[in-house]
Formats: structure tokens, sequence, C-alpha cells
């Protein structure tokens, strides 16, 4: 029995004494590009801490490198697993040999149903990466059924099924056999589209629907139309969907449930700006005032030098977001520099979006202005002013554009004859860019332009004459400092500008 435990005792002592040996590095060898970068995210899912030099875990390196290869198509690898040093010090070095990749040698991807002609899920199967001497790649293959399923549901196939989906690999000739079978049944259409919640006529937000009853099914669309929705500003919250239970006679029924945006809204602030000093802010705007869509916007600004309200009244028409009218308004004071004027406008404007992108204006607008100029000039202007506008923009980016530009040009025109106690013609013209140079570097171009035809600047409101200077115009000058002067040396306005 004495001869026992201490057989045990030592048995147990030596067992100690043989605990797994800590690894403090794995170092991989003889791969790059995304193979290397494979059996990286293979080899990161184990711990740090269960790295030693034990079987076990050369067993599970291994595993895990094979693994990494073998779904980039390498299924004849050679390693070498060495260890070095001893104790916390002891290194593990891998280094393999990835072999011949395997390539596909017959592939069958077999589209039945109606999907069979559409060009999206053709162009899908084109660009799969799964054709005939393709290298394998077993994440394009997963990737693929995926993709399938996915625009099947974006395009109206609600019946679609992978019916036989096999990739089978002979190692030993390095050869790959895909056999993809899917059917993507009928193509659903669209269904009626109802409404629900909204304090705005049914035919207004029909107006804006991007797709007919009976047209094929395309899930864009209702995105397309909960984005036309959201830009209108009548509600605080959209939902367009289509009702797949409900689907019949091959249509999806489409339900949009909205709620109405509150009635007022306010907004209060207080500001600084290099150009005006410091100012307060208040707007008052009713996102909708009637069943047809109509709103109101109103906004000031109190500052010393030059305070203002303006306000708008808004009556879209059948194309709601395109065709609308604009009534505007708003009284302004000017006293900076050499310019003291109280100046009060109405006016009427007609907007269309055009197909080009470009947006058209027409407007007729009405102007008093009581003013004092240069110390040379005082009196009453009261004008009529028909003009036109045409005006472009576009951005990418989001609220930080990487890129983008903005275009604008317009005339406006008043005779003595036609309603007004003067005569002249305004033609100006504003561009803008933005570029990017590099990951962090960004640079935002202008180039502006405009011209007065008048018999004497004295003619002009000075309103609509030109003073440049300030964070819009010209940089590191006063606002509005710089224009040609009077023979008292004080400023007058300016019939020709250019600034970039």
């Amino acid at each position: 029995m004495n001869k026992v435990f201490k057989w045990l005792g030592v048995t147990s002592f030596a067992l100690v004494l043989s605990s797994p040996v800590m690894a403090s590095s794995l170092k991989i060898k003889g791969l790059d590009g995304k193979v290397e970068d494979n059996v990286d995210a293979y080899l990161s899912a184990l711990s740090k801490d269960d790295y030693s030099a034990t079987l076990r875990f050369k067993e599970q390196v291994l595993n895990e490198i094979s693994d990494a290869l073998q779904a980039l198509g390498y299924y004849q690898p050679k390693f070498d697993y060495q260890v070095s040093g001893s104790g916390s010090k002891t290194k593990i070095v891998v280094t393999v040999d990835q072999g011949p990749r395997a390539h596909i040698s017959k592939s069958n991807l077999i589209i039945t149903g109606d999907a069979k002609n559409d060009p999206a899920f053709m162009s899908l199967v084109k660009s799969s990466g799964l054709g005939l001497g393709e290298p394998l790649n077993q994440g394009k293959y997963e990737a693929f059924k995926a993709s399938l399923m996915s625009l099947a549901l974006r395009r109206g196939y609600f019946d679609a099924e992978l019916t036989k989906s096999t990739l089978e690999v002979v190692p030993s000739r390095n050869e790959v056999f895909i056999d993809i079978n899917f059917d993507s049944g009928r193509r659903y259409t669209f269904g009626e589209t109802t409404f629900q919640g909204s304090q705005i006529d049914d035919n207004r937000l029909r107006s804006m629907i991007p797709y007919t009853e009976d047209e094929p099914y395309l899930a864009s669309k209702l995105g397309e139309y909960n984005e036309r929705l959201s830009n209108v500003g009548w509600f605080s919250s959209i939902f367009v969907g289509g009702d797949v239970k409900e689907r019949k006679d091959d249509a999806i029924p489409i339900h949009v449930v909205v709620t109405p945006q509150v009635k007022n809204q306010f907004e209060t602030g207080i500001g600084f700006s290099t150009d005006t000093g410091p100012r307060l802010k208040f707007n008052w705007k009713k996102p909708w005032i009637t069943s047809k869509g109509h709103s109101f916007n109103l906004k000031s600004e109190i500052s010393k030098e030059e305070p203002k309200v303006e306000a708008v009244y808004k009556i879209p028409l059948d194309d709601v977001l395109n065709d609308y009218y604009q009534i505007v308004g708003g009284i302004r004071y000017v006293d900076t520099h050499d310019t003291i004027s109280t100046q009060f406008g109405i006016g009427v404007e007609r907007h269309w979006r055009l197909d080009s992108g470009w947006n058209r204006t027409v407007a007729l607008r009405w102007l008093t202005e009581k003013y004092e100029q240069g110390g040379m000039e005082k009196g009453v202007f009261n004008v009529l002013m028909p003009g036109f506008s045409y005006s472009k923009s576009s951005m990418v980016g989001g609220i930080f554009p990487t890129s983008g530009s903005k275009y604008n040009f317009s005339v406006d025109l008043a005779n003595e004859n036609v309603g007004s106690n003067t005569t002249f013609a305004r033609v100006q013209a504003k561009n803008a860019w933005i570029r990017s140079f590099g990951e962090n570097q960004r640079g935002i171009f202008r180039l502006d332009g405009g011209a007065i035809i008048s018999d004497s600047i004295q003619d002009v409101p000075p309103s609509l004459r030109y003073f440049i200077g300030g964070d819009n115009s010209l940089r590191g000058y006063g606002y509005q400092s710089i224009s040609p002067r009077n023979s008292q040396g004080k400023m007058e306005g300016g019939r020709y500008m250019a600034t970039s």
C-alpha cells in the first residue's frame, strides 16, 4: 500500500510539471494579399490566451488555416510548423505553401420562372464570378445564393426558391462543380395604393406615386415614394410598404400610413455673423394649411444693421413636387456704410422642376424702396419687375459633401412705361463647386458675375446695385464695403460685378 501511494504522489507531481507551455506569439509566413488577409481573419477567432506549444493548439491552427485556404479554392496546402524558445518566450512560426488553386470546371447557374429573362438577374449571373474557368471563392458562391433571394424580394418574385445548390470539389484534380437551380416563380405587380392617417387629399398623394398599378413590383419605387412624401414636409412619420400576405391576382397591395406634421412649428435662436454682427432669429412655419397642401413660412432676423422679415406662401399644383406657385413678401431695413434703406417687396413666382434637373422660375415682383445713398441720393423707388431664373444643384457626400456644383442664372427687368418709375435690366450668374483632394482636403470654388444695364447707376434701387465684401463674396473685406464711390468719396454701388 505504501508503494502505491508513493507512485501516485510521483505521478501527480509529474502532471503538474508537464502543464502546457504558453506561447507568446504566432506568425504565419509564405502568404500575401487576399489569401493572407483571409487566413488572418480565420485565426483571429483564436484567443491569444490560448496560444500554446501543445499538439491540440497545433491542430486548431492548421485547421483554421486550411479552412481559410479552402474558402478561396486552395485544397492542397503544405505546412511547416515550428516551435522555438521556451517558457514565456516560446514562439510558433507556420510556413504555408498554399499550393495550386481549384478552378470551376462545370457551372450550371439555371434560372427559371419570370426572372429567366429579367435583365437584373442576367446581370447578376454574369457578375457572379462563378463562370467556367473562374478560381473558386466560396464566399462568392454563398453571396450569389443570397443575392438571388435578395434580388427576388426587391423585384417582386415573392414565391422564389432555391431548388438546388451544390458545390463539389475534387481536390486531387483541383476541379470544382457548381449546380444552382433558382425558380423565381411569377413576378408580382403593384396593386392598389391605399392611404391611412393623411390630412391631405388622396389625389395630392397619388400625384407623387412613382409607379402605376399593374407595373412590375420594384422595392426601390416604394423607397422613392417614401422620400417624396418626406420632402413635402406634411408628415411627421411615413410608412410605405407592400403587403405580401394579401397578394392576389399577381398584385401586391400598397399601404401608406402617415402621421400629420404639427400645424405650427417655431424656431428661435441667437447667433453672430461677421457680416451683420449679433442677431436674433425667429421662424414660424405651418407645414400644411389646407387639405390641398398649402404651406406658410415666416423668417425674421433682428440685427443692428440689417433687420428683416420674409414670408412665403406656397401653393403646390397637380405635380406637387415639381410645379408650384409662391407668394413672397418681406420688409428689410439696411443701415450699413453709406446706405440707409427701407424696402418692402411682394411678388408671385411660378416654379417648375424640369426633367433635365434644372429649376425654372418666372416671377413678377413689386419693390418699394425709400433710401439715402452716399450722401448725394435720396428718394423712393417703385419698381415692378418681371424676371426669370434657372438654377441647378447637385451634391455627393451628405452633410459634408465631397463634391458638388451649384448654378444660378437670373434676369430682372423694369420699365418706367410699365408700372415703374425707372428703367433698367439686371443680369446675374452665381456658380459654386466643391471638389475633394485626397481624404482630408476639400476646396470650395465660386465664380459670380453680374451686370446692370441702365442710363445711370442712380436709376437703380440701392438694394439691386452691387456692393461686395464679406463671407459670401470677398473674404477679408468688410460686409458690402467695396463699390465705386461718388464725388464725395462715398460708396454708391456698382453696375458690374465679378468675384471668385
